[in-house]
């Protein structure tokens, strides 16, 4: 749960970008680029998905079609190891102990936290 964050660390991310990605839409810390791409996880991420076709002509002008499809792999691959995540309660595994982690804490994650 907690390992992107440590990767990203690792990767020479500073906390205050990490802190900053909740907001990244309006935050200095991010590209044009990184925006973009973060847009849309946020769109892969939802259910159903929701990308636009302005927003996929946005990448289709900044990516060509292989990092298009690596990209959108690499994205399916973290909703889907996300999600199987949640279904089983998994929790952090110490990657970020004593750092930032940007895993938010959402009603369903305390829910299942909380049952015996």
């Amino acid at each position: 749960m907690d390992i992107g964050s440590a990767v990203s660390r690792t990767n020479g991310i500073s906390r205050e970008k990490i802190e900053a990605l909740g907001d990244y839409a309006t935050s200095p810390f991010f590209s044009e680029t990184e925006k973009l791409v973060l847009e849309y996880a946020d769109a892969m991420t939802e259910t159903p998905v929701e990308v636009s076709d302005g927003l996929f002509s946005k990448l289709r002008a900044k990516f060509t079609d292989s990092q298009l499809v690596e990209l959108t792999a690499t994205l399916a691959w973290e909703n889907y190891r996300a999600r199987f995540d949640h279904a089983f309660g998994v929790e952090a595994e110490g990657f970020t102990k004593g750092s930032y982690c940007a895993m938010p804490v959402g009603a369903a994650w305390k829910s299942r936290a909380a049952r015996p």
